[in-house]
């Protein structure tokens, strides 16, 4: 009866200060202010068939929206086909629409406060429009088009793209009371995508025109070789050239309305950066939403960030949707990282051919409306950076990065990533940080090295992994004190000996670690200490003849120690190997060596959560009109996405998770906690700088308010 009526007098007591601050805002957004800039995007993209502009309702499709809570429409306008009643000769249009699909659905769209951004696709041009301007049209090295039935690829310099798209989206302006425009597949095209076949560099003599004036007469290039001066010199044409289109386009928008956004891939003259969570090979990566999102809010900290859900399975399988517990984790770990929500679907919602994945929305996007005021304006709080190799990261860099970032998520420890060719932008923000991360970061910038040596004279630390900076060998040995002697040594059979139990905490129980991909051997004298010998192989073979793994000499690990930091260097495919395979003894040296560098990194926010539950931390400001030029925060939002369905290859319900308990490193005493699945108030302790509370359940997402 006591614990019935002190639970009472708590919930009497907090309630009425929850309700007090929880009351509608009067105030409003000004008029001026870009709409977008509210962050607070719920977007459904229909990708529309040609076939489904006969027939799609925008009454019905406007229903679905509002259902969804949906306040942002992503719809097809032109490029490859218009969408609407085009009165351009170069403007194939889609031959089952009918009247003005187009224009009915922006208008009852605005009827209802839901904004519109338009899609056009550049990229391809009809076969009709092909016969009658080839020369607008891509062509490789063999001579060969790019073709999709009868879509041709184009080249970015000729005048389909360079003059005609211009006047394309000028008529779409000019006659539609467009919110925002969306460019799909902007920039050079050498892939044909949905066929999975290279083709490579376009030779159009638009393109060999321009590149000889840029580059002063050097022939274009045929081939992708990084070693190649003249490759390099067109990968800054090309860049030169899109940032060029980017900005032209940018002064054209604006020029009609500061109200219309630009929305695209690219972040030079655009208002919101997309990005997309796909499903495209194995292994599948459940923390792709976080890991997107954190990539692009930390590297580009001006622009509104959209992550889409890409719903489609593959290019090949358009029709089949993703599981929708992926789709959920997608969503939940958007709005936790500081995007909106975003998801793209073939089609109307009406007859769609997978709708598993509609209650999922509808249960997401409710949530996100429900608590607006909460969601998209994060300030981080964590002391350690993983340096990202690039926006959209593939191969075997891919893999060491994302291995890097499974380990601390399930160590549970707080970190940002930034892109690698952004670090040269944001030296303040590198200074701030207590560890840098570089896992296999390679071709850095002079600038950006330089920053990474100013942040290491100033206390920050550094951790690089595999072949980082060995393009820069001055850089690798100042840094350091690394000399390459073999970067690429293929590990398989050989073993590392933890042997020093000081450092390597860990590993009480074991004496070998073996290994596979690739093992650098390095000279690291220059370093002040050297740790994990190399055995070597040893004897292969039956049981009977095994062993013989004898000191090579050479070290897995090397750290120097400089004056106010230390930087390690680990030239081993440590990350690849743990994201591949998953063994944990590859993930506790960087935990063991995180732990020796930065040992503060698990003080700021402690759990005995599942390592399959994402923990995000953040520091929010509440995203009202009255904050709109605030930067003091309200409080902190911890974030729980519960993964404990995923397996590898498939996603299943997660499995409900039970009394979890939080520690959290806090200048301030809140005034309150709760929680927003349950509503309800969460008791707590806060001494000494720590706050302390527990979760009885957490099923599938958790967002727990901590107040001031």
């Amino acid at each position: 009866m006591r614990k019935l009526c002190f639970a009472l007098y708590f919930l009497l007591l907090f309630l009425p200060s929850f309700a007090q601050k929880n009351t509608i805002s009067t105030a409003q957004w000004p008029v001026d202010m870009p709409w977008w800039k509210k962050n607070n995007l719920r977007v459904i993209q229909t990708n529309l068939p040609a076939y489904e502009a006969a027939t799609l309702n925008p009454d019905s499709l406007l229903k679905d929206l509002e259902a969804c809570s949906a306040n942002t429409l992503l719809i097809n306008a032109g490029g490859i086909m218009a969408f609407y009643p085009t009165k351009l000769d170069f403007h194939y249009t889609n031959p089952y629409m009918k009247g003005n699909m187009l224009g009915d659905v922006i208008q009852r769209c605005h009827q209802r406060g839901i904004k519109v951004i338009v899609r056009f696709d550049f990229s391809r041009v009809h076969e009709s429009i092909f016969k009658a301007h080839p020369d607008w049209c891509y062509t490789s090295p063999k001579g060969e088009r790019i073709i999709n039935t009868d879509m041709y690829v184009v080249s970015i310099n000729a005048p389909y793209v360079q003059d005609r798209a211009f006047k394309i989206i000028e008529e779409v302006i000019d006659n539609y009371g467009v919110d925002g425009i969306f460019l799909n597949m902007p920039g050079y095209q050498v892939n044909n995508p949905y066929e999975g076949k290279y083709h490579g560099i376009d030779q159009n003599e638009y393109d060999k025109k321009r590149f000889a004036e840029y580059s002063n007469g050097l022939t274009l290039p045929t081939e992708e070789n990084k070693a190649d001066p003249v490759f390099q010199k067109y990968l800054a044409f090309k860049k030169f050239t899109v940032e060029d289109w980017s900005k032209r386009l940018h002064e054209l928008v604006k020029s009609k309305s500061n109200q219309i956004a630009i929305c695209t891939y690219m972040d030079k003259y655009v208002d919101i950066i997309r990005h997309e969570s796909q499903t495209n090979s194995l292994p599948y990566w459940p923390y792709s939403a976080s890991d997107n999102v954190g990539n692009a809010v930390n590297s580009f900290p001006d622009h509104i960030i959209s992550n889409s859900s890409i719903q489609q399975i593959s290019f090949q399988s358009r029709y089949n949707a993703v599981e929708p517990e992926e789709v959920s984790i997608r969503l939940y770990e958007n709005i936790a990282n500081g995007s909106g929500l975003d998801i793209s679907m073939m089609g109307d919602m009406r007859g769609y051919e997978d709708e598993r994945n509609y209650d999922v929305i509808k249960k997401v996007y409710a949530h996100h409306k429900k608590y607006e005021p909460y969601f998209g304006k994060y300030t981080s709080v964590a002391k350690i950076a993983v340096v990202a190799p690039g926006a959209w990261p593939s191969g075997a860099p891919m893999q060491e990065y994302r291995g890097i970032q499974l380990m601390l998520k399930e160590a549970h420890i707080p970190f940002d990533i930034v892109e690698d060719a952004q670090i040269e932008h944001l030296a303040d923000k590198i200074k701030n940080y207590r560890l840098v991360i570089l896992p296999d970061i390679t071709y850095l910038s002079n600038a950006s090295v330089q920053v990474l040596k100013e942040a290491s004279q100033q206390g920050v630390n550094l951790l690089a992994t595999n072949q980082t900076m060995f393009d820069n060998p001055d850089a690798l040995q100042r840094l350091f004190g690394a000399k390459i002697i073999n970067k690429d040594h293929e590990g398989s059979g050989f073993y590392l000996k933890p042997d020093n139990h000081a450092l390597f905490k860990r590993f009480v129980k074991q004496k070998m670690l073996f290994w596979k991909f690739n093992l650098g051997l390095y000279d690291l004298s220059g370093t002040d200490k050297q740790f994990l010998p190399i055995l070597s192989k040893g004897r292969p073979g039956p049981p009977e003849i095994i062993g013989g793994h004898e000191p090579t000499g050479y070290f897995a690990m090397g750290l120097k120690q400089h004056p106010c930091s230390k930087a390690v260097i680990l030239p081993v495919n440590v990350g690849r190997l743990y994201y591949l395979h998953g063994y944990e003894e590859h993930k506790n040296i960087v935990l063991d060596v995180i732990d020796s560098v930065y040992p503060e990194a698990h003080q700021l926010l402690q759990t005995n959560a599942h390592e399959r539950v994402e923990v995000i931390l953040k520091e929010y400001i509440k995203n009202v009109p009255e904050n709109k030029d605030k930067k003091s925060e309200d409080g902190l939002i911890l974030h729980l996405v519960n993964i404990t369905g995923f397996s590898g290859n498939t996603y299943f319900e997660p499995l409900p998770v039970s009394n979890l308990s939080f520690k959290i490193q806090t200048a301030f005493k809140p005034s309150k906690i709760f929680s927003m699945v349950s509503k309800q108030p969460i008791a707590y302790t806060w001494k000494n700088g720590y706050l302390e509370f527990k979760l009885n359940k957490l099923v599938d997402f958790e967002g727990i308010v901590i107040d001031k």
